[in-house]
């Protein structure tokens, strides 16, 4: 399989991440919330989406801002 250029990584990093975290919280919220219910798992991937259309984006700016901050705490060399 053909891998991408290096340069897709700052875009895949944070959609992958995004997609994850996104999934995880808000599934847990889902079954927290409704249980095991008919129609919880439609209920989870719309809260999914929703959720995920909000944090991919600002993952993508957040990012680097937060990699900035760990630079002046951590000794980087």
């Amino acid at each position: 399989m053909k891998k991408l250029p290096a340069r897709y990584a700052a875009v895949l990093t944070p959609l992958l991440l995004t997609a994850i975290m996104t999934g995880i919280i808000s599934g847990i919220s889902t079954m927290r919330a409704l249980g095991f219910a008919p129609g919880a798992l439609a209920l989870w991937g719309q809260a999914w989406f929703l959720s995920w259309l909000v944090a991919f984006p600002l993952m993508t700016v957040l990012l680097p801002l937060a990699q900035k901050a760990v630079r002046l705490v951590v000794d980087v060399r």
